[in-house]
């Protein structure tokens, strides 16, 4: 569906987060006429220091801004939303609460409710988290268990997924959620968590930090297949209007302890240090992954990329960050924009 994307005005809403930089760079690439809402301007952001932002229309604003939005909807007669924009750590949502729930949740009506004004919107992508399950006593997650988050983050995202039910059951809003597990790539800045935390602190000789007792099983998911998988879910929609209200998993399907993959990232970097395990982590749910048997099913959608294939690509974007030259087999180094490109063909270049 290539020619879908062409000229499609495009809201997206946490332009400057993870995914939303790789999701707008996407959708620019795929010809789409997109609108970024920003609250905060961050120019470590991969949607600044690459440039995607010279290629948007930027509206400056707060997600819980109702009026602002439907002004954006409105002025830019946009088609087709992606609401990325929220406070993500789990570590904050548990010392703020207030914060998180006002943006999670306030901001999710917020957007749904100018959505529902705007009758030019014809798809909506709402990006819920593995977390909205809450702790399950069977495993993996499926689509079909309940919400039942327990902890601030938690909450934030089952009420926020089950707003996005109510107005695709209520008023026939054409919403679909994705649910994932914990995104990881370059350009992510919330340095404590695990993959860039872990990263950055082998760039500088330092041993890297597990704020738990390194035996909390998740389920990480790379984030150019997040981007991938939010445009696939977008173009389904707006063939198949029943899956109005659905909501799909997303996942690599891969059980992984935060040591192991801290061992993984280790290795993968030629590193001798140890973690610095300190069994600091509270409120947090011990053992999530999750099925992603429906969205196989259908929508028909497959990962591009392995956790190996992931975790390179994402060291060389932070070597590039940090300015860092890694060392190619034969022992000469490359620059890290070259060692990128090499890694990128070869993933993709398989008919």
């Amino acid at each position: 569906m290539a020619a879908f994307w062409q000229d499609r005005p495009t809201l997206v809403t946490g332009a400057t987060g993870l995914l939303g930089s790789w999701l707008t760079a996407r959708l620019v690439a795929a010809g789409a006429d997109v609108v970024a809402l920003v609250r905060d301007w961050v120019p470590q952001s991969d949607l600044v220091r690459a440039k995607i932002v010279d290629q948007v229309k930027v509206v400056r604003g707060d997600v819980r801004d109702q009026p602002l939005l439907e002004r954006a909807l409105g002025e830019y007669e946009i088609d087709t939303v992606f609401h990325l924009a929220a406070q993500t750590i789990v570590g904050i949502a548990n010392r703020n609460p207030i914060s998180t729930f006002e943006t999670n949740i306030g901001g999710t009506w917020s957007l749904l409710e100018a959505c529902r004004r705007s009758p030019n919107v014809k798809q909506i992508v709402l990006a819920s988290s593995d977390k909205a399950y809450g702790d399950q006593a069977e495993l993996p997650y499926s689509e079909a268990m309940p919400l039942q988050g327990q902890h601030p983050y938690d909450v934030s995202k089952s009420c926020a997924d089950l707003l996005a039910h109510t107005y695709a059951a209520t008023y026939q809003l054409p919403a679909a959620i994705t649910r994932c597990g914990n995104f990881y790539g370059g350009g992510d800045l919330n340095w404590n968590r695990i993959v860039p935390g872990t990263i950055r602190s082998i760039l500088r000789g330092q041993r890297p930090v597990i704020r738990s007792d390194g035996n909390f099983v998740r389920d990480y998911f790379y984030v150019e297949d997040g981007a991938a998988a939010y445009m696939l879910l977008a173009e389904k929609l707006a063939v198949h209007p029943e899956l109005r209200g659905e909501a799909f998993n997303f996942s690599n399907e891969l059980q992984i302890t935060v040591l192991e993959l801290t061992r993984r990232i280790l290795k993968l970097m030629q590193s001798a240090l140890t973690p610095d395990i300190r069994n600091e982590a509270s409120h947090e749910i011990r053992h999530q992954y999750l099925s992603a048997a429906k969205a196989h099913h259908v929508l028909g959608w497959l990962p591009l990329f392995t956790l190996e294939q992931g975790l390179e690509l994402t060291i060389r974007w932070y070597r590039e960050f940090f300015d860092t030259p890694s060392v190619s087999a034969s022992g000469a180094k490359q620059s890290p924009t070259r060692k990128r490109g090499l890694l990128r063909r070869k993933y993709h270049s398989a008919p």
